[in-house]
């Protein structure tokens, strides 16, 4: 895992409040014999923190009448929130729940994963004022979160909210910048002028050049295209893909984006589509340029349809096979094959991750899961069951 360089702007000042009960899960020891490292057994309070559990979205409001309000009006409703993408400052974790369907009261929250504690507070951040769905000066629907060196958190709002419902587009797709010191928006980027209304922004990067300027990365799977923000000029524009990254795959896909960042300091950004049995690369500072014409490698041949869930914020992407919970990682110093596929980390609740994410303060590496898919297609109880367990293994 590496840093990047700082930076800094100017600064809102907000509040923040809410809170979400969740609960704690075991984990084992991992042994020689352990191929993935972490097994999940019963559950109980896991005073190390390393495997946290909790149920739809069970939110705790200012007061009982407000939460009587939300829920009588539609707003609340446990079991259609999600938690999809996460970052980790510290012992806080920040989560990304999409408005994939009404009732989501907050679609960016925070929550303290300090060691002891069995239910976990969810609070909205960085306010409540942020997540009032309509307002344009607020969030509508987070689906990707980025935490650079200078703890800056970054987010990919599409704008969009009830998509396994019925679509409504409430604002413009935008890229916030919040400070995790002050919890104050220092940069709000609207996409507007280089997306479409037919664009799918699905993942986000953040990158910065050997001068120190800030760019920002964001994947548009329905236009072949990665949108590019220089941040410094306030200046953005468009790089198409060639045909040749879209080859076999379907018409509604996924888009995935890795930034790696390689020991000798220069950084690339892999991308692929989900149905499509090929990786792609283009190395950052072409990106930065707007000299990404004919600059698109390819990395090699899926041998399935792969799952980019994360980075370590250095040479390796983390990653899972379409609907497998085995989670491997690939050095990208090495040739891109199966040999070089390691396995890190394996749910054995049926769970399928989404993120693997950095946590620098314990030194390793966590994985975001839930049942998605039952999710998506509506066929849970109470909600979907999410969890943050602690990756154990060689990464």
């Amino acid at each position: 895992m590496r840093r990047h360089k700082m930076f800094a702007y100017s600064k809102v000042s907000l509040s923040i409040l809410f809170i979400c009960i969740c609960a704690c899960v075991p984990f084992a020891k991992a042994t020689d014999d352990d191929k993935y490292g972490l097994f999940i057994n019963d559950r109980m309070c896991d005073a190390n923190g390393s495997v946290i559990q909790w149920t739809g979205g069970q939110f705790e409001f200012p007061c009982p009448s407000t939460k009587s309000l939300f829920k009588s009006s539609g707003k609340y409703i446990p079991k259609n929130v999600i938690a999809t993408r996460a970052q980790i400052i510290g012992d806080i974790a920040y989560l990304a729940l999409p408005r994939y369907r009404h009732g989501v009261p907050a679609t960016l929250v925070k929550t303290n994963l300090q060691p002891g504690i069995c239910y976990v507070n969810f609070a909205p951040y960085p306010c409540w004022n942020m997540q009032e769905e309509g307002n344009c000066k607020a969030m509508q629907s987070v689906v990707d979160i980025v935490v650079d060196q200078n703890e800056v958190i970054w987010l990919l709002d599409t704008g969009i909210v009830n998509t396994l419902e019925m679509p409504v587009r409430k604002c413009s797709p935008k890229v916030w910048a919040i400070s995790s010191k002050s919890s104050k928006v220092l940069k709000m980027i609207d996409l507007d002028g280089l997306s479409t209304n037919t664009s799918r922004l699905q993942y986000l990067a953040v990158d910065y050049a050997p001068t120190g300027g800030c760019f920002v990365y964001v994947s548009d799977a329905a236009n072949r295209a990665i949108i590019i923000f220089n941040v410094q000029v306030d200046r953005g524009f468009r790089a198409v893909l060639p045909r040749a990254v879209t080859a076999g795959g379907r018409n509604r896909d996924v888009l995935y984006l890795a930034l790696i960042r390689h020991s000798c300091g220069t950084a690339e950004l892999y991308f692929t589509y989900l149905s499509t049995n090929r990786l792609f690369s283009i190395k950052a500072e072409y990106l930065r340029t707007g000299a990404a014409d004919g600059r698109v490698l390819e990395v090699g041949k899926k041998s399935s349809r792969m799952v980019i869930i994360g980075t370590n914020n250095g040479n390796s992407i983390f990653f899972r096979n379409e609907g497998s919970a085995e989670v491997y990682r690939w050095d990208t110093n090495t040739t891109f094959k199966e040999d070089n596929f390691k396995p890190v980390y394996r749910s054995t609740t049926c769970q399928l991750a989404t993120h693997a994410i950095s946590d620098y303060r314990h030194n390793t590496m966590r994985i975001l899961q839930s049942n998605f898919p039952d999710f998506m297609q509506n066929r849970m109880g109470c909600g979907a069951t999410q969890q943050l367990a602690v990756m154990r293994g060689c990464w």
